[in-house]
């Protein structure tokens, strides 16, 4: 089976942003979401550990869209990307006590 390298967006969060240079959209190449993510920590670096654990996996608190549809309920990072497909880091936000 032949895998495609697509070029896709990325939309960054506002409080991620400051990692990017300030870009709010960054268009990466990747067959996969795990690609595509591995390739915008390759571009800037000091954005991998907001996003990755000392293990290399996704953080559970970051989620990550492919459209509208959250990648934990398709393939996680083994989802196949299109060209043109956009993904969407999305924080969680958490209540906490005060």
């Amino acid at each position: 089976m032949r895998t495609t390298t697509a070029t896709v967006t990325i939309r960054i969060p506002t409080p991620l942003r400051g990692f990017t240079n300030n870009q709010e959209i960054v268009e990466v190449q990747g067959a996969t979401v795990g690609e595509a993510l591995q390739q915008l920590v390759a571009q800037f670096p000091r954005l991998k550990p907001h996003l990755f654990n000392e293990e290399g996996r996704l953080r559970s608190f970051v989620n990550i869209y492919l459209g509208d549809e959250d990648v934990r309920y398709l393939q996680r990072e083994a989802t196949p990307l299109q060209p043109g497909a956009e993904l969407s880091i999305v924080p969680s936000v958490a209540g906490g006590h005060f």
